[in-house]
């Protein structure tokens, strides 16, 4: 039988059809049946957007608890139609898979290749359901591999900005500026000449060869030159790169921040981020910490409790950034994998944070000897959907049948926490690191031309 492979263009039709389907069956259910196809998310931007066509905050919207930017993006909502913010979210959606083919084309891989890695994006019906649904996450993700993209590119000024934009509409993704200064070395940005890379060669070998020879000094000696070297490489970490990228995105970051702040006040500055820091969020989620949360809501300590859940979370984020920076799309998944998985509230729309690198990933795990994608990987996705799918069923019975099954959730949410740490130890362990650049500063071709 003849292999018949998709071309990019027709993937992304198959993706505009997949979307236009579940937007006009949602239409249908939204009009015929009780429970509704839209998320209540999308009913808060549209109030929110309402509130501005009549020249008032979006904050009388109660709950509405993002940018004012979202909410004028989706004005159109209220002049024209309702689904306008969903086709933003969908043409978001696809802005991501053309992004995602020129990524891996970049890293070398074919494209017939690359559009089968693809689809694990463009046709995902998870991916849809959720932007079909009103959520706006897949306006976010587009930024951040935006940001990546361009920087991937050397377009610092372009990335910087999309980057700043991007952590002002939503924080989460100020966990990837470690792994993002880390992989802006100047080694890997300058493309250096063959003499003088071959020079510095020689040098770092004579360097290695030197402190050999001094190895049989004293303890004191060693430790003053663990200290030099320690110095040496923080000094050497603040790069022109470095800077300029940490001053543009910041100063992006704090222009918007600032023009909403003078626009809406105080309230814009604790709905849209302050909150966050000390949510306590008792209604029942995903999230390993939701039952401590629920049984110490009225209690003083139940805000210290969601304070000091971002220790760990915060701790491990960074180790991550700092160890995987230079392979700037696996280090993003691993950092945003558990940044979800320990975060102390957890919906199904956070997936998407995540989902949205896995066709950069999961290349990473085929290219690895020690890692059987075809039974490991299917492992790793029973468990991650049987351990969702135990704790769905103890939700249904809690939100439809008004069973008490608060403890049964809990024991769900540690089993799908235990699954998360489990997955992330196993992606460590198996998925080959690949830097994105090399000594010259050109970007690695890693993935075989060959279909």
């Amino acid at each position: 039988m003849p292999r018949f492979d998709f071309t990019f263009r027709q993937l992304i039709w198959a993706s505009v059809v997949l979307h236009g389907i579940l937007l006009i069956y949602g239409h249908w259910q939204d009009t015929h049946l009780v429970v509704k196809y839209t998320d209540i998310d999308y009913v808060v931007f549209t109030d929110a957007s309402r509130y501005l066509t009549q020249g008032e905050s979006p904050y009388k919207r109660a709950t509405y608890r993002y940018t004012p930017l979202l909410a004028q993006m989706l004005m159109p909502n209220i002049w024209f139609n309702e689904s306008f913010g969903k086709w933003i979210f969908t043409g978001a959606n696809l802005l991501i898979g053309v992004l995602i083919q020129k990524i891996l084309r970049l890293r070398g891989m074919s494209e017939s290749r690359a559009v089968k890695f693809n689809a694990i994006w463009l046709l995902n019906p998870m991916v849809a359901n959720i932007s079909t649904r009103g959520n706006a996450e897949s306006v976010i993700g587009a930024m951040v591999l935006g940001s990546f993209y361009l920087i991937m590119k050397r377009r610092i000024g372009w990335g910087a900005f999309l980057y700043g934009l991007s952590v002002h509409f939503k924080t989460y993704p100020i966990i990837y500026s470690i792994s993002l200064l880390v992989m802006m070395d100047d080694k890997y940005f300058q493309v250096q000449d063959k003499e003088a890379l071959e020079a510095e060669k020689e040098r770092e070998k004579g360097e290695r060869g030197g402190h050999s020879s001094s190895s049989g000094y004293g303890t004191s000696g060693s430790k003053d030159s663990v200290v030099v070297k320690a110095i040496k490489d923080l000094i050497n970490f603040i790069t022109w790169r470095r800077v300029q990228f940490g001053l543009l995105s910041g100063a992006w970051f704090f222009f918007f921040t600032g023009l909403m702040y003078y626009i809406y006040g105080y309230e814009f500055l604790f709905e849209t981020y302050l909150y966050h820091v000390t949510r306590k969020d008792h209604r029942h989620n995903f999230s390993f910490w939701f039952y401590n949360i629920y049984l110490t809501f009225t209690s003083p300590t139940g805000t210290l409790v969601g304070v000091l859940t971002f220790v760990p979370q915060l701790a491990l984020v960074l180790a991550i950034g700092c160890c995987f920076g230079k392979d700037i799309f696996f280090c993003a998944f691993l950092q945003t994998f558990a940044f979800v998985a320990w975060n102390k509230v957890c919906t199904a729309q956070y997936f998407m944070w995540y989902i949205v690198f896995l066709p950069l990933l999961i290349p990473n795990l085929a290219s690895n000897p020690r890692m059987s994608l075809k039974s490991q990987g299917r492992n790793m996705l029973i468990g991650w959907v049987a351990s969702q799918g135990l704790w769905l069923s103890q939700a249904y019975n809690l939100e439809f049948l008004g069973m008490n099954t608060f403890w049964n959730l809990f024991i769900a949410s540690a089993l799908m926490y235990a699954t998360n740490v489990w997955i992330l130890v196993e992606l460590i362990m198996g998925a080959t690191y690949e830097p994105i650049f090399g000594d010259r500063g050109v970007i690695r071709q890693i993935w075989s031309p060959r279909s």
